[in-house]
């Protein structure tokens, strides 16, 4: 019988989330939980990929200096002056361990305009409004254009972007792998939990073991 959910390493690719510099910086107000412990796993898993030429996608959070665009639960304080993930920032770029070297800077008006901006060969970054990174955006799409059946996720803030866009892939009938080592603040019974709507849960190690040829162990 046909397994639906098993991985495809053929037509995979790798979404990161949340990986910008404001989610890590120091006094940030939203720092990501976690996020150090599991940057070296994530950092491991984008190399990886760029080195075996896949897919990435670097799904990333802008806010507009008068909230207009920002999540209910966080609009009010942006419109009250707290200024995170503001357009034109270095808050908002990508973390130096996941940016490609030669990648420009995030051209924030092209990104909130719904585009893909180009980082490199085969690697995009692409505006999220809000938790899942398939609302509103045209992720989709871009995917299933390339011919992606498998989606391979990593970054952090588990507990709101992460799992929010493992149950929209799913929905999507992706078949969905996650990097359970390079994922900031799920908790083991949380990440594990998935393994039930048919998710894949790989270390990084793992992960690139089986992008080079290697069979995916079990869900």
């Amino acid at each position: 019988m046909a397994n639906y959910c098993v991985p495809q390493k053929g037509t995979a690719a790798l979404l990161t989330l949340s990986a910008q510099q404001d989610f890590l910086r120091p006094g940030s107000p939203y720092r990501a939980s976690g996020a150090r412990r599991v940057l070296p796993a994530l950092e491991r898993v984008v190399r990886g990929f760029r080195g075996q030429g896949a897919p990435l996608f670097h799904a990333v959070r802008l806010y507009r200096p008068d909230g207009s665009n920002v999540d209910a639960c966080r609009r009010q304080a942006i419109e009250e002056g707290l200024r995170v993930f503001m357009p034109g920032t270095m808050g908002v770029e990508l973390l130096d361990e996941v940016r490609p070297d030669s990648a420009p800077r995030l051209d924030a008006h092209g990104l909130l305009d719904g585009g893909f901006q180009g980082l490199g060969e085969a690697e995009w970054a692409f505006y999220r409004p809000r938790w899942g990174a398939f609302h509103q955006t045209a992720l989709e799409a871009r995917l299933r254009a390339l011919g992606v059946t498998t989606l391979v996720i990593c970054g952090f803030n588990f507990t709101t972007a992460m799992r929010a866009t493992i149950y929209e892939a799913s929905a999507r009938d992706f078949r969905i792998v996650l990097v359970n080592d390079a994922v900031g603040n799920g908790s083991e019974a949380a990440v594990q939990e998935l393994a039930r709507i048919g998710v894949y849960l790989m270390p990084s190690v793992s992960c690139l073991d089986w992008l080079a040829g290697a069979t995916p162990a079990a869900a």
